[in-house]
C-alpha cells in the first residue's frame, strides 16, 4: 500500500539554495527527514525565492517558488500561482495533503480544487502580537484567520496556542495538537566536549518578544555575585519593532554593565549542523521569552542534558515540571531569574540532576521518531 504524500508550504527552509531559515523551517526539515526514513514521500514549497526550481534535497523533493511582482497584486497573483503548482501536483499524483504555518496567512486565497489543506499553528503574527501587547496589522490577520477557516483540518504545537488562537479570532474549531520533536541522536550529550567555564547560553533570535533585554539585566545581576560568568549569545540580529531601530544587538550592548560586558560574547548566526557542540560547552541555557509557541530551541537543550532557565508562561509548562526537569521563571523578575541562574553554575549536582530528567523528558515525549508516528498517523485521513 502506497504511503501518505505530504506537501509542505513555506517561507523557509534551511539549504544553500533556499537562504537563511529560522525555527519554522528548521522543524519542517526534521519532521521532513524523519517522515522520510518512514517510507513518505514529502515535498517542499518554498515561496518568496529568487527563482522557479526543482532540486531534491536528499529525497526531499524541494520546490522554489519566485513571487509574482506587480504593485498591489502580488500575494494574491503568487497564491495563484501556488494554486496551479498545488493542482498540478495532486493532478500528477505527487502529493496527498498540503500542510501550511499560520504565520500571515498564506493560504487565504489558495484554494485548490481537491487537495486537502492543513494549518500548523507555529504561531501567527496575531498570535504574538497580542502575547506581546502590540497592534496587530489588520491586514495579517484578516489572511490568518481566512486561512484558519478555510483549511480542512488545523494542527497545533502546543495546546497553549491552541487556545489562545481559537480565542485571538474568535474561533472555535478543534485543533490536533502535535507537539514539535527533536532528534535526540543529533542532539545528544558529549562530555568530551563538555567544559569547565561558567558559561551561560542563549541561542535563538536577537528579538525583543524572545526577552533578550530582560537577559541583560538578569546577566548584570548574576555578573554582581558571579564574576567568572560568561553570557554567550548566537542567534541572526533583527530590527525592533518599538524603536524601529534596524539592530537589537546594537541597542542591547550600552545595556549591560561596563564590567559584565567584557563577559559577553555575540557569535551572530552559527550552522545548525554545529549548533550542538555549543550547546554541548554551555553549563546551562537560558530562554527569558514573552511569544513563544513550542520552542524547539529549549527541546535541544534539554535533549543534551543541560539544565535551563525559562519562561513561565503557558507553553513552558507543557514542556518543563519546575524544579524537576528545569525552572521555569517569570522574565520580567530579573531578581529570581538570576538566582536560579546562580544557584545552577553553583551546583554541579544539581545541574546533573536537573539536566538527566531533561533528557528523560524529552525522550519520552519529544523525540522526532514519537512525534514523525503521530504525524504520519494523522495524515494518514488524508490519503487517497
Amino acid at each position: 500500500m502506497d504511503k501518505i504524500k505530504i506537501a509542505f508550504l513555506t517561507p523557509e527552509y534551511p539549504h544553500s539554495q533556499t537562504g537563511s531559515s529560522g525555527g519554522i523551517g528548521t522543524s519542517i526539515k526534521m519532521l521532513a527527514n524523519a517522515m522520510i526514513n518512514k517510507g513518505v514521500t514529502v515535498s517542499v514549497l518554498v515561496y518568496g525565492q529568487k527563482i522557479d526550481a526543482l532540486f531534491f534535497d536528499n529525497s526531499i523533493a524541494v520546490y522554489q517558488i519566485k513571487n509574482v511582482k506587480l504593485k498591489g497584486f502580488s500575494r494574491i497573483l503568487t497564491q495563484l500561482k501556488i494554486s496551479k503548482l498545488i493542482n498540478t501536483l495532486y493532478k500528477e499524483n505527487k502529493i496527498d495533503v498540503v500542510e501550511a504555518a499560520d504565520w500571515t496567512g498564506i493560504t487565504s486565497f489558495i484554494q485548490p480544487k481537491k487537495c486537502p489543506i492543513i494549518i500548523r499553528l507555529h504561531g501567527s503574527d496575531t498570535y504574538f502580537c497580542k502575547l506581546e501587547k502590540r497592534p496587530v496589522k489588520f491586514l495579517n490577520k484578516f489572511h490568518e484567520k481566512r486561512a484558519l477557516i478555510n483549511a480542512n483540518k488545523i494542527i497545533s504545537v502546543s495546546q497553549f496556542t491552541a487556545k489562545q488562537t481559537n480565542q485571538f479570532f474568535r474561533l472555535n474549531k478543534p485543533i490536533q495538537i502535535i507537539n514539535n520533536g527533536v532528534n535526540t541522536t543529533f542532539f545528544t550529550n558529549d562530555d568530551k566536549l563538555s567544559s569547565n567555564d561558567q558559561i551561560i547560553l542563549y541561542f535563538g533570535t536577537l528579538i525583543r518578544k524572545k526577552g533578550v533585554f530582560e537577559l541583560v539585566d538578569i546577566f548584570n545581576k548574576v555578573f554582581e555575585v558571579n564574576s567568572k560568568a560568561k553570557l554567550i549569545l548566537i542567534g541572526r540580529d533583527s530590527g525592533d519593532v518599538t524603536t524601529n531601530s534596524k539592530s537589537t544587538w546594537e541597542l542591547m550592548k550600552p545595556l549591560f554593565s561596563k564590567t559584565s560586558f567584557n563577559n559577553v560574547s555575540y557569535l551572530g548566526k552559527v550552522s545548525y549542523d554545529v549548533m550542538n557542540e555549543y550547546i554541548n560547552r554551555a553549563t546551562i541555557c537560558v530562554f527569558p521569552s514573552f511569544a513563544e509557541a513550542l520552542p524547539v530551541s529549549w527541546l535541544e537543550a534539554m535533549a543534551m542534558k543541560k539544565a535551563i532557565v525559562a519562561s513561565n508562561i503557558g507553553w513552558g509548562k507543557e514542556i518543563i515540571e519546575d524544579g524537576k526537569n528545569g525552572f521555569l521563571v517569570d522574565p520580567k523578575n530579573h531578581a529570581l531569574y538570576a538566582e536560579k541562574i546562580l544557584s545552577l553554575l553553583a551546583d554541579s549536582n544539581l545541574r546533573l540532576k536537573i539536566g538527566d530528567e531533561a533528557r528523560k523528558k524529552i525522550e519520552n515525549c519529544f523525540d522526532i521518531n514519537t512525534v514523525v508516528d503521530q504525524n504520519i498517523d494523522f495524515y494518514n485521513m488524508f490519503k487517497r
